[in-house]
């Protein structure tokens, strides 16, 4: 595969195989947990991953999955997970040993903070600091002599703010370290950790990438060297692996994940223009607006597709929050994103996550994620909530 051509061409054409069996255009499901072993005194290596033995080592359509995520990323090598969860372990597992220490940025996925508060230092002896990420100079204070990872996510789950992959990525190297980057929030088209100098691009592929919220994975992409021992710990001995029906269905979203993305962009920018306009409005965080903090950053890294992850706050007490939330009638209030329509979700005062945010967002604050409706008919719902709750558009 050409991987000069755009990224709608490889989103549809990258990783195909074809289907000698029975000719068919579409890849098969292929449901099967085992595979016929070669009779011949061919040596097979049990555990290995560069061969169909066992569908928790390897299956095809999985194959077809990661081929295709190589194609549009560039990476050398990709592999594939239940859950985006189990993509984030598929990192830190391998590449951690008890005394060793992790950089991880302050703003992060609830797992991924959960992992480095309690259960990796406390099980497992990992030393750790949670540094604010889009301030380089506090990454670069942060690094010790037994630094061995820094993961960092941008925008960052779920405040938006950007990091400076190439800035970190040259400082991990030069401690020795590994980079990893998520990058869920961007999706794999809209930013490029890899050609930034990460070494490990990260991705819960049940957001964007799968793109209609009905199948978990998670997806690692990077050198092959890295993925190998990935693949080998997490995939195989770990038993990480993505079922061959998930991954079909990810691969069929895959194939419009270009479209989808400029419309997630183009709307999210008119509902965040909308918003900062208002005055039932506290603040608003969106990576398009001029009047986010990092949008420099985010104009060089996403090249003007800023994705449709938005933060905001209307005035007003719990009451007025709830009332705002119960209004809504395009926008569903629910958990995840990258979906086809639109969710949002609420982080109250009670949240023991906001003291870890920036100060804007200690009062509480809504993550949105703007699906592919209209713009007009978003705008609308959230002008005919703002009202209901009595507060000035």
């Amino acid at each position: 595969m050409n991987k000069l051509m755009k990224a709608q061409t490889l989103a549809v054409h990258g990783g195909a195989r074809r289907d000698d069996t029975f000719g068919a255009i579409n890849e098969p499901i292929y449901m099967t947990s085992n595979y016929r072993i070669p009779t011949d005194g061919t040596p097979v290596d049990w555990s290995g991953t560069e061969s169909n033995i066992y569908a928790r080592n390897r299956n095809v359509n999985q194959m077809v999955l990661q081929d295709k995520l190589c194609a549009l990323t560039g990476a050398e090598d990709c592999a594939v997970f239940a859950s985006g969860v189990a993509a984030l372990t598929g990192v830190f597992i391998p590449f951690l040993n008890a005394g060793d220490h992790a950089i991880i940025s302050e703003v992060c996925y609830s797992a991924t903070n959960l992992l480095f508060r309690k259960y990796l230092p406390e099980k497992y002896n990992i030393e750790v600091d949670f540094v604010d990420s889009t301030d380089t100079d506090a990454v670069r204070a942060a690094i010790r002599p037994n630094t061995r990872l820094i993961h960092i996510e941008t925008p960052g789950n779920p405040t938006t703010g950007i990091s400076d992959i190439q800035a970190i990525a040259d400082l991990a190297h030069s401690a020795g370290a590994l980079l990893s980057v998520d990058a869920t929030f961007a999706g794999p088209i809209n930013t490029y950790p890899l050609r930034l100098g990460a070494d490990l691009e990260i991705h819960s592929m049940t957001k964007y990438i799968n793109g209609h919220g009905d199948s978990l994975g998670g997806c690692v992409l990077g050198r092959k060297e890295l993925l190998d021992k990935i693949k080998e710990i997490a995939l195989v001995n770990f038993g990480g692996a993505l079922s061959p029906f998930n991954a079909w269905l990810i691969s069929r979203g895959l194939a419009t994940l270009p479209m989808r993305m400029k419309q997630h962009s183009r709307v999210a920018m008119a509902v965040a223009e909308f918003l900062e306009k208002s005055p039932a409005v506290r603040f608003i965080w969106y990576p398009g607006l001029e009047s986010h903090p990092q949008h420099s950053l985010a104009k060089e890294l996403m090249k003007g597709e800023y994705s449709g992850m938005i933060a905001f706050d209307i005035r007003g007490d719990e009451a007025i929050h709830q009332k705002f939330l119960n209004e809504l009638k395009l926008v569903t209030h629910a958990v995840s994103l990258g979906d086809i329509e639109s969710l949002i979700v609420y982080y109250d005062k009670s949240s023991d996550k906001l003291p870890h945010y920036p100060k804007i967002f200690q009062d509480g604050f809504f993550r949105f994620s703007i699906g592919l409706e209209d713009e007009e008919d978003l705008i609308e719902d959230l002008q005919q909530a703002i009202a209901a709750c009595g507060l000035q558009e």
